[in-house]
C-alpha cells in the first residue's frame, strides 16, 4: 500500500464517540450551604493502588455527608427518648416543687410532706412517677425517681444504702436485656442518669449525711448538689456558705458531675470549669405565678415582694436548668451509659465469669442464678 492510500484508508477511519463527563449532581435546595469550605485531607503516602486507606481526595461535588444530622435529628424526633431523674433530701425541702418548676408542668409525685395523720416511714422508700413530655416535636419519657423518708430518723445510718441497691438494680436490668438472646429492638432504660441532691440552707457547712451520702453515691450516679430554698440566705450568707460547700466537697475527695477527668477537650474544660464554680446551685422552685414588671413570673411571694424563680440576680434556678436541659442533658445520658453503667458491667461480668446469654425459655433460670 503507498503512502497515498494508507493516508486516504486512515482519514476514513471514524474517530471513537467521545462520551461526556457525568454532570456532578447540584446540592439540594433544603439543605444549608456550609458555613466554611470542608477540609479535604492531603494524600499520605506515595504508593500507588491499594494504599488509598489513609488518602483523601478533593470532591468533585456535592455528597450530602452532612444530612446526618438531620437524619439523626428526625429519627430521634420520632422515637423520643428517656431521661430519669432523682431527687434526694430531707422532707420539707421542696424537691418536688423544683423538679415541677425544671420542667414547667406538675410532674412530680404528690408533695412528701406530712399530715399530723401520716406516718413518717421507718425506711427510705423509692417511689416514681413517668410522664411523657413534648416540647417542638420533641417526645421525652420522663422519671423522676423520689426517695421519701431519707434523712428524716433519728439514727439515719446507711440510709443511702436503699438508694444504692436501686440504682444498681436498673443497672442489672440493663444488663440482663443486653445479654438475651432474643433482645428488644431497644432497650427500656430506666436507669438514673442524673441526681439531685438537696442540700438544707443551714448556712453553716454538710451535715455527715450530706457528707456520707455523696461519698458514696458519686461512684455511680450523677450527682448535681443544689441549696434548697436560698432565698433564705442573705447574698453574703449564700455566697459564704457555697464557698464552703466546695470546700468540704474537695476535702472529702466528693466529684460530683461534672466531673473533671471526662473534660473532652479544652472547649468541655472551659464550660465545665465554669459550672464547677457555681456549685451547689442555690435555688428556689415555685409553680404559682404572679405579676410582677406587668408581666406573669414564676415565684415565692413574702411581705417585701416577689422572689423570681427565673431571674439571675434573685437565685440560680436558671443556670441549673440551662445546664442540666439546655446543655448538659445528652452528655448526662452518655456519661451514665459509657462509665457508670461501664463501671459496673465490667465488675459485675468479672465477679460471676460473664453472664451467659438468656434465651426466652430459660430467662427465669437465668435470673435464679444471678
Amino acid at each position: 500500500m503507498t503512502s497515498a492510500e494508507r493516508n486516504r484508508y486512515m482519514s476514513e477511519i471514524v474517530p471513537p464517540e467521545v462520551r461526556p463527563k457525568p454532570a456532578v449532581p447540584a446540592k439540594p435546595s433544603h439543605v444549608a450551604p456550609p458555613s466554611s469550605v470542608p477540609f479535604v485531607p492531603s494524600p499520605q503516602g506515595t504508593g500507588g493502588e491499594g494504599q488509598g486507606s489513609g488518602r483523601g481526595s478533593a470532591l468533585f461535588g456535592y455528597i450530602g455527608i452532612d444530612t446526618i444530622i438531620e437524619q439523626m435529628r428526625k429519627k430521634t424526633m420520632k422515637t423520643g427518648f428517656d431521661f430519669n431523674i432523682m431527687v434526694v433530701g430531707q422532707s420539707g425541702l421542696g424537691k418536688s416543687t423544683l423538679v415541677n418548676t425544671l420542667f414547667k408542668s406538675q410532674v412530680s409525685r404528690r408533695s412528701t410532706s406530712w399530715s399530723r395523720d401520716e406516718k413518717i416511714p421507718k425506711t427510705v422508700e423509692i417511689k416514681s412517677v413517668s410522664h411523657v413530655i413534648e416540647e417542638g416535636g420533641v417526645k421525652m419519657k420522663l422519671t423522676v425517681i423520689d426517695t421519701p423518708g431519707f434523712g428524716d430518723q433519728i439514727n439515719n445510718e446507711n440510709c443511702w444504702e436503699p438508694i444504692s441497691k436501686y440504682i444498681n438494680e436498673q443497672y442489672e436490668k440493663f444488663l440482663k436485656e443486653e445479654v438475651n438472646i432474643a433482645r428488644k429492638k431497644r432497650i427500656p432504660d430506666t436507669r438514673v442518669h442524673c441526681c439531685l441532691y438537696f442540700i438544707s440552707p443551714t448556712g453553716h457547712s454538710l451535715r455527715q449525711l450530706d457528707i456520707e451520702f455523696m461519698k458514696h453515691l458519686s461512684r455511680v450516679v450523677n450527682i448535681i448538689p443544689v441549696i434548697a430554698k436560698s432565698d433564705t440566705l442573705t447574698l453574703d450568707e449564700k455566697t459564704e456558705f457555697k464557698q464552703k460547700v466546695r470546700k468540704e466537697l474537695e476535702a472529702c475527695g466528693i466529684e460530683c458531675y461534672p466531673q473533671k477527668e471526662f473534660d473532652e477537650d479544652m472547649e468541655d474544660k472551659s464550660d465545665n470549669d465554669k459550672i464547677r464554680e457555681a456549685m451547689p446551685f442555690a435555688v428556689v422552685g415555685s409553680d404559682k405565678e404572679y405579676q410582677a414588671n406587668a408581666k406573669r413570673i414564676l415565684g415565692r411571694k413574702t411581705p417585701w415582694g416577689v422572689v423570681e424563680v427565673e431571674n439571675p440576680n434573685h437565685c440560680e434556678f436558671s443556670l441549673l436548668r440551662d445546664f442540666m436541659i439546655r446543655s448538659h442533658l445528652q452528655d448526662l445520658k452518655e456519661v451514665t451509659h459509657n462509665i457508670h453503667y461501664e463501671t459496673y458491667r465490667a465488675k459485675r461480668l468479672n465477679d460471676n465469669g460473664g453472664l451467659h446469654p438468656i434465651s426466652s425459655s430459660g430467662q427465669d433460670t437465668q435470673e435464679s442464678n444471678l
